[in-house]
């Protein structure tokens, strides 16, 4: 089989398509306007050799053992439980929120059924549950929707809760057990060399050619593609025809400390009512690496900037099926990912996405 495909995006998903089709023997060409692999992956040694994610914290969890086993192809791994504190009033106290929160917060002494009963009494019962606002009152009440989530959503989405869709709010349980791990995946690790390094692997083969700091539109009139894989921005592939589909971006500050060995007691710590910033997050934490020095990054939500997160909204949903439509009428082009698809998708699920899309452009089904 000769068929030569470009794919559009050197991130989770077009790396693993590019890997899929590469060892059925097609040809890929991966390109990517940034100038490096691995998306907002892309994790590098700084200026002090502190091993850092240039765009943010990435945490591997899944539940999906076929998508660990897959991964684990490029890379072995470091076992690695994330943990994250919400500063309140001065104090970190664990989140997502759990029987230890409510007994530091309060200066309670409660059970796990003393816990389940607590969250009981506080809950605001809404009834249906359809947007953000609504999970949270619904799930532990109004002092601590106001303590932990009213302010750090609106930082976060520019919006306030009442305005994004539930599934936002959804994804952060509540407990009332004393588990602080901020995820509760069955395979949870970090790539042991990092997430980059793991890219590298996955794009080494001699079916891929790999060319950052590139211009689609350039490449494309090159022409010479049978097919084209595209993980991009959908409303950006279309010129924008019907507008923008909004995004929120992130703008980061690093900064390394000399002669600190640890910042903060936890991998990210939240700072839902003070400062610009949404969180702080210590790399070492994450990479279990060995320096002198710390190296941090402070994120600060923005409107404009590179996309990020799509903004889970109604009007966005519909405004995203009008451009899903017209990506079903393009002709040989398969649209993955996170920006093409306009999903909030973990990495896991990215990875799952390229796969089932893979095995269709193959002709293998989607069972994955």
């Amino acid at each position: 089989m000769n068929e030569h495909t470009l794919i559009v995006g050197a991130g989770y998903a077009g790396s693993v398509m590019a890997r899929e089709l590469a060892d059925a023997g097609r040809r890929v060409h991966v390109i990517d306007k940034r100038p490096h692999i691995a998306g907002n992956a892309y994790d590098e040694l700084d200026e002090h050799g502190v091993l850092v994610h240039r765009y943010g914290p990435h945490i591997f969890h899944t539940n999906g053992e076929r998508i660990f086993q897959y991964l684990s192809r490029f890379t072995e791994w470091r076992p690695y439980e994330h943990r994250v504190r919400g500063m309140v009033g001065g104090a970190p106290y664990p989140f997502p929120i759990n029987r230890d929160t409510l007994n530091l917060l309060y200066g309670l002494d409660l059970d796990e059924a003393g816990a389940a009963a607590f969250f009981e009494r506080v809950r605001e019962p809404r009834e249906p549950v359809l947007t953000s606002e609504d999970v949270v009152l619904n799930s532990v009440g109004r002092d601590l929707y106001e303590k932990f989530f009213l302010n750090y959503t609106r930082k976060q989405w520019g919006l306030d809760p009442s305005q994004l869709k539930a599934g936002v709010a959804a994804r952060i349980p509540v407990r009332t057990n004393t588990d602080d791990r901020y995820f509760t995946d069955t395979f949870q690790a970090m790539p042991l060399h990092g997430y980059t390094k793991m890219f590298e692997t996955m794009l080494d083969h001699p079916n891929i050619m790999v060319e950052v700091d590139v211009d689609f539109a350039e490449v494309r009139k090159r022409g010479g593609y049978d097919h084209i894989v595209y993980t991009g921005p959908i409303d950006a592939y279309f010129d924008f025809r019907f507008g923008h589909l909004p995004y929120r971006s992130l703008r980061f500050e690093h900064e390394h400390l000399a002669g600190v060995s640890q910042y903060q007691e936890t991998g990210t710590i939240n700072y839902p009512n003070d400062h610009a910033y949404t969180r702080i997050t210590e790399f070492k934490h994450l990479t279990g690496q060995r320096h002198g020095g710390t190296s941090i990054v402070r994120e600060y939500p923005q409107a404009e900037g590179d996309p990020y997160y799509p903004v889970p909204r109604a009007e966005n949903e519909a405004l995203f099926k009008r451009y899903e439509e017209l990506a079903r009428q393009e002709p040989n082009v398969t649209f993955v990912g996170r920006l093409a698809q306009y999903r909030y998708y973990n990495m896991d699920q990215v990875v799952g996405a390229a796969l089932v899309a893979a095995k269709r452009l193959l002709g293998r089904g989607e069972d994955i």
